[in-house]
């Protein structure tokens, strides 16, 4: 049988996670990796057992040499472009991790490359995999909650604010934004059909992330994002959002993802209240309550949900690979993610003017 064969561009942190998903599958093998740190690679490349695996320091390099069927690109945030545009000219089919990326300007050309090399472009945002978002998706889908005109997401950790390049806008271009925020604008946007965002007006914080006190002290030192964000999204069809995301706070949430409809609301709870990391919707989620009247009077019924036991990430590189093996078109497309990344530039335009700014895609 013929492996697909898949390069790694980027082996830190995340690049852990794809590989593990991909030593999983019979059909896939994993023939490179790429990383900018001289040895890194290697370094990676041998801890995942992979001895026979290329190592590169330039991704194109590597490319060219190799020229592998896809790629993973797991590179910090500012490189997501430049990577994923390198991959699709040199012929692969690409998984771009989340956020797609900083600027909307960037996202755009990367759409642009996707259509002109006609490769597949997909966005790792495996929270979709959860069956407990998918039911939300369900639910909102259905029109049991009529219009529904208002949405509030966000959660935050209490405390959890990353190390690495996460923290330094050079590299991540923002941050709890970017890190955890694109997932729960996904996770209502999903539900909604993705609507155009129209305006944005935002403001944010990093009140923790450079106070020695909750971060350590070199760590406060480059810090340089975001540890909290908040925005008023309007988008297409007469909905608002409100949006907050934190990495740390002295609150155990900013408040649960709510739908408000014209017949039926929505509230879905995090899935981890208790833990100081919980409720960024990075995973899973908790209680799914359904609010609606019943013979006249107000009534709430629980929305039944699976177990947590699916493995999400496991299933985002899966269909990848079944889009690639298969041609079927991208699992989660550019299509609706330059509208999150649309967002995302939005709310950084806005905090750095002070004042709403228009959305135009």
């Amino acid at each position: 049988m013929k492996k697909l064969k898949i390069a790694i561009i980027g082996t830190g942190g995340i690049s852990n996670s794809h590989v593990q998903a991909y030593k999983q599958m019979d059909d896939v093998e994993i023939v490179a990796g790429a990383d900018i740190i001289p040895g890194k690679a290697r370094e990676a490349l041998d801890r995942w057992e992979l001895p026979q695996a290329q190592a590169f320091e330039d991704t194109q390099a590597m490319l060219e040499a190799v020229k592998p069927d896809a790629v993973s690109v797991c590179t910090y945030n500012s490189t997501h472009a430049q990577c994923a545009i390198q991959a699709m000219r040199a012929g692969c089919h690409v998984l771009l991790e989340k956020p797609m990326t900083v600027t909307l300007e960037d996202a755009k050309e990367v759409c642009q490359v996707e259509k002109e090399t006609g490769r597949i472009l997909t966005i790792g945002f495996q929270p979709r995999y959860d069956s407990r978002m998918q039911k939300i998706k369900e639910v909102v889908q259905s029109g049991r909650l009529g219009k529904v005109y208002y949405v509030q997401t966000g959660g935050g950790r209490r405390r959890g604010i990353p190390g690495g390049t996460f923290i330094e806008k050079q590299y991540a271009g923002v941050g709890a934004l970017a890190d955890i925020g694109c997932y729960s604008l996904d996770m209502v946007l999903n539900a909604l059909g993705y609507p155009k965002p129209l305006t944005v007006s935002a403001v944010s914080f990093d009140h923790f992330g450079k106070n020695p006190k909750y971060c350590p002290p070199e760590d406060a030192a480059r810090f340089s994002v975001d540890d909290f964000c908040g925005a008023f999204i309007r988008l297409e069809g007469g909905i608002t959002l409100d949006f907050r995301m934190s990495w740390a706070m002295h609150m155990d949430t900013t408040g649960n993802t709510i739908f408000l409809g014209t017949d039926a609301g929505l509230k879905v709870e995090p899935a981890n209240p208790e833990s100081l990391w919980g409720g960024a919707w990075d995973g899973s989620c908790g209680n799914v309550t359904l609010f609606h009247d019943e013979f006249g009077e107000p009534t709430c019924t629980p929305v039944p949900l699976h177990a947590e036991d699916t493995d999400r990430f496991y299933q985002k590189c899966r269909a990848f690979v079944d889009a690639v093996e298969q041609g079927l078109p991208a699992p989660i497309p550019t299509s609706q993610i330059i509208y999150n990344q649309a967002i995302i530039d939005g709310i950084i335009r806005s905090c750095q003017c002070g004042h709403e700014v228009e959305i135009e895609v």
